[in-house]
């Protein structure tokens, strides 16, 4: 078990399920809470991920984080326009919005497929400077990404509490009674997936600084890591209860899930196989909740027959 978990394992996989939890927490919006599959998440990643980098290597890592956030916002208003005023259905939007996203993406790259971000400042290089010759150390990747992922989540919590929110969130329930109640379904789904997509483009320029680089294809595949790890925390906690118990149950499903992946490499999991195992996660932990139901449903029957078969023996 030694050889499975080391220090540096443990930090490894907190570092990225911290990360890519915000992309868990921008589908929690869109698909948990608005109800709809927004199938931007690969390309709005790769787009953080390309902005930050281009705006970290000009010499703002801070700024990076904001301008990819501002470029997620704005793959998200093109796919909620192409969803409310063109008439697209969900899927279909996304996915012309991802196709587009990839001309944009190496366009802002330079037309090159890798950036390289060494010899630069990142958020981390800087914490370094700051956290690293203190107590904690090594652990200064944890805590920035911590911090960040903490901040984003307590603002969301509130965010969803608002009225704004709550129409948000109502529009998802139910949009016809939404209509109804004289509350535009357009302005909730737009600034839903604005949101949504801010979330999925400042993960992107994280990982960008963590990795100290950028690749067109970093993307891809990324909507069923998010949705392997949501499900895993609706899985564990829940699909119900407080805003703030299921916003931690995603965070917990990333981190989880970035542990899986991380023992299925020491157990010399070939790297290309990854997406076949992150597949697996997402079926199996989709498939949980129902057989659990049938497992309690057969439990039921067979008492249920039991105790007849008593009755008829009496």
């Amino acid at each position: 078990m030694s050889s499975i978990f080391t220090v540096s394992i443990f930090m490894s996989a907190l570092e990225l399920g911290c990360i890519y939890a915000l992309v868990a927490l921008a589908l929690f919006i869109s698909f948990t809470i608005l109800n709809i599959a927004d199938l931007t998440t690969d390309g709005c990643f790769t787009l953080g991920c390309a902005v930050g980098a281009m705006v970290s290597l000009a010499g703002h890592p801070f700024l990076a984080l904001i301008a990819a956030m501002v470029a997620g916002v704005c793959a998200g208003f093109v796919t909620a326009f192409l969803q409310t005023r063109l008439g697209v259905e969900s899927i279909l939007a996304g996915i012309i919005v991802n196709t587009g996203l990839y001309t944009i993406n190496i366009a802002v790259m330079g037309f090159s497929s890798i950036a390289n971000l060494f010899g630069c400042d990142t958020v981390f290089s800087l914490g370094k400077d700051t956290l690293g010759n203190t107590f904690i150390g090594d652990w200064y990747k944890v805590v920035i990404v911590i911090a960040i992922l903490l901040v984003i989540a307590l603002l969301l919590w509130w965010f969803l509490g608002t009225t704004l929110g709550m129409s948000i969130r109502a529009t998802g329930d139910n949009a016809d009674m939404v209509k109804s109640s004289s509350i535009n379904p357009t302005l909730t789904i737009t600034v839903g997936l604005c949101i949504a997509n801010s979330l999925t483009g400042l993960s992107g320029a994280l990982i960008a600084q963590y990795q100290k680089s950028a690749d067109i294809n970093i993307g891809t595949g990324m909507v069923t890591i998010a949705l392997a790890s949501l499900i895993i925390g609706q899985t564990l906690i829940g699909n119900k209860g407080s805003i703030l118990r299921r916003i931690l149950g995603t965070i917990l499903g990333s981190v989880l899930y970035r542990f899986i992946v991380a023992i299925a490499l020491r157990l010399s999991v070939p790297a290309e196989a990854l997406k076949l195992v992150s597949a697996i996660i997402v079926a199996v932990a989709i498939a949980t909740p129902y057989v659990k139901r049938k497992l309690s449903l057969k439990k039921r029957e067979f008492a249920n027959y039991r105790g007849s078969a008593r009755k008829e023996g009496v």
